[in-house]
C-alpha cells in the first residue's frame, strides 16, 4: 500500500497554529518572579543522591572566620554505609576549641564532600536517624528509622545529613529511646557521660561521702550533681563570682540547689580564710570523708578546691582548663596527704570502651525516662533547610562570647 505524504502546508498551519496559542497563554500568564525572590527549595535526586548542608571550615581559626555552610550531594547507600538525617547537634565548648586548633582532637579533613581541597565538618556530638541503608547494613541489624550516636569525636555532627559506616555509629535501642526526646539524645554522649565516668572510676564513693568540683553551672558539673544525689553522694560545688551582679549569682545558685547540690560557693568564697571552718560544719566536724574533686579550671581556685580533700588516697581530676592557667600542685598533697592527681579525656576513654559507652549512655537515658536526671537549660537553634549561614554562625558566636543562658544546641526541622 502506497504511503501518503503530507504535504508541507498543513505542517506549517499546525506549527502557527500552536506557537500563537502558547504566546495567547503566555500573555495570560502572571510574571514570574526573578530568581532572587524564589524560595529556596530543596532539589531531592531521583536517582537516590540525598541533598545536604553543613558547617565546614577549611582552616583552623575563630569560628566567625572560617565557617561556612557548604552544601554537596550524598551518593546512594550500599554495603555497610548508612545515610543519616541529624536531629540535634550541641555546641559544646571542645567543638569550638577544634575550630580553633588547640584542642587535642582534631576534626575530619575531607573532599569528599565535592570540594578541590580538604574541608571538615564542625561538631562532635549529636543524633541522626537513619533514612537510607546499603545491604551490609541491614545484615547487621539496622533499619530505617534507627537512631545512633558517633561512636568517637571528629566526625562532623554540625550538618543536615551525613554518610556514615556501621563502625562509626552507636545504635540507640528502641527500648531505650522511648520517652527520649531528640535533644536529651543528642546531648548524652558527652557532659554526664564524662560525669557518671569521673564519679564512678577512680573512687568508689559510699552513700553519704563527699565530693568537690568546680565550673559546677557547666554541662558536666550539673550533670555531676544530680547522678551524685541519685547514688547518695554530698556535693560541694563551686561557681564562679559575680562580683556586679548578686542577684544573678544568687539565681544561679539556686538553679543549682534545685537539681540536688547540698553546698554552693563562688571561687571567692573557697578562697576565703574561713573555708577551713565552713567545710568542716558541712562534713559533720571532718568525720564525713572529701574524696573525690573534678576540676575544669585550673590555677589558684583549683589549688584552693584541692585543699578541701581528706587525707589518704582522695583523688584530683582534671578534666578541663577553662581558665587557661597551669595547676599548681603542692608537695605536701602529694607527700603528706597522699592525694592522687588524675587526667580524664571522655573521647579517649570512649575508644577505649565502645560497650561500656553505650551501657553508660544507656543508664543516663534511663535516669531520665524516671526523672532522676534533669535536662540542662537550652537555647534550641532552629535549622531549616533555608535557613541561612550566617544566621547559623552567629548562634555559634553567641556560644563563643558567652551570649546564652542555656546550651546552644541545632535542632533539625524540615531539611
Amino acid at each position: 500500500m502506497a504511503s501518503k505524504a503530507l504535504s508541507p502546508a498543513p505542517i506549517a498551519s499546525l506549527l502557527s497554529h500552536t506557537t500563537r496559542t502558547s504566546s495567547l497563554r503566555c500573555l495570560r500568564q502572571p510574571a514570574l518572579r526573578p530568581p532572587s525572590s524564589l524560595p529556596q527549595r530543596r532539589q531531592i535526586s531521583a536517582y537516590g543522591y540525598e541533598q545536604a548542608k553543613a558547617l565546614t571550615f577549611p582552616s583552623y581559626g575563630e569560628p566567625p572566620s572560617v565557617l561556612s555552610l557548604h552544601t554537596h550531594s550524598i551518593s546512594p547507600p550500599h554495603g555497610d554505609l548508612l545515610t543519616l538525617r541529624f536531629l540535634a547537634s550541641p555546641i559544646n565548648p571542645a567543638d569550638i576549641n577544634q575550630i580553633q586548633g588547640v584542642y587535642l582532637s582534631k576534626p575530619t579533613w575531607t573532599t569528599s564532600l565535592g570540594t578541590k581541597d580538604e574541608i571538615a565538618v564542625a561538631g562532635n556530638e549529636g543524633v541522626a536517624e537513619v533514612i537510607a541503608l546499603g545491604e551490609g547494613a541491614k545484615k547487621d541489624g539496622w533499619k530505617r528509622g534507627d537512631w545512633c550516636l558517633m561512636k568517637g569525636p571528629g566526625f562532623g555532627t554540625w550538618r543536615t545529613h551525613a554518610s556514615a559506616s556501621t563502625d562509626q555509629i552507636v545504635k540507640l535501642e528502641e527500648g531505650v529511646r522511648e520517652g527520649i526526646t531528640a535533644i536529651q539524645a543528642g546531648t548524652v554522649s558527652i557532659n554526664p557521660c564524662t560525669a557518671y565516668r569521673m564519679l564512678k572510676d577512680f573512687v568508689e564513693l559510699k552513700e553519704g561521702e563527699w565530693f568537690v568540683q568546680n565550673g559546677a553551672n557547666s554541662g558536666v558539673g550539673r550533670a555531676a550533681i544530680q547522678l551524685g544525689k541519685a547514688w547518695g553522694l554530698k556535693s560541694i560545688n563551686i561557681i564562679r563570682a559575680r562580683e556586679n551582679d548578686k542577684e544573678k549569682e544568687d539565681a544561679l545558685k539556686q538553679s543549682l540547689y534545685d537539681v540536688g547540690a547540698d553546698v554552693v560557693i563562688t571561687d571567692a568564697e573557697l578562697q576565703s580564710q574561713g573555708i577551713k571552718d565552713m567545710s568542716k560544719e558541712w562534713t559533720n566536724g571532718g568525720r564525713e570523708k572529701i574524696r573525690l574533686a573534678l576540676n575544669c579550671v585550673n590555677g589558684k581556685a583549683a589549688t584552693a578546691m584541692a585543699k578541701l580533700l581528706s587525707s589518704g588516697g582522695a583523688h584530683f581530676v582534671t578534666y578541663g582548663a577553662m581558665s587557661k592557667q597551669p595547676l599548681t600542685i603542692p608537695a605536701s598533697m602529694l607527700i603528706f596527704k597522699d592525694i592522687h592527681f588524675d587526667g580524664f579525656w571522655v573521647s579517649k576513654w570512649a575508644e577505649r570502651n565502645p560497650e561500656e559507652k553505650k551501657t553508660t549512655v544507656e543508664d543516663v537515658l534511663n535516669m531520665i525516662r524516671k526523672g532522676q536526671f534533669k535536662d540542662v537549660p537550652v537555647d534550641e537553634i532552629k535549622w531549616e533547610w533555608e535557613t541561612k549561614g550566617d544566621e547559623l554562625i552567629a548562634k555559634v558566636k553567641d556560644t563563643l562570647e558567652g551570649y546564652r543562658e542555656g546550651k546552644g544546641v541545632f535542632v533539625f526541622g524540615k531539611t
